[in-house]
């Protein structure tokens, strides 16, 4: 593994890593090789498993869930005067 085991890290350090790698993903998706590709998603899955367990009761926002989506997605399909409206 390469870095600091997530657990040890404290919150501070732990939100700079996530994100430093989130900042990263895309450029390693795109031009990174697959052994690269590789050890960046098994680091941010530690880093975000890590995260989760120190708040398993973080805030959710009701358009990131499912339902919520449904609702979007619904309201974006439709235009004005159209049936059903």
């Amino acid at each position: 593994m390469t870095g600091v085991d997530p657990d040890r890290l404290d919150d501070q350090q732990l939100m700079k890593e996530l994100e430093t790698i989130h900042r990263t993903r895309h450029d390693t998706l795109l031009y990174g090789s697959n052994d690269a590709l590789r050890a960046h998603n098994e680091r941010m899955a530690q880093l975000e498993g890590e995260y989760l367990r120190r708040n398993p009761r973080r805030p959710v926002a009701a358009g990131r869930t499912r339902e919520g989506a449904r609702e979007r997605g619904s309201g974006e399909s439709e235009t004005p005067g159209s049936p059903g409206t």
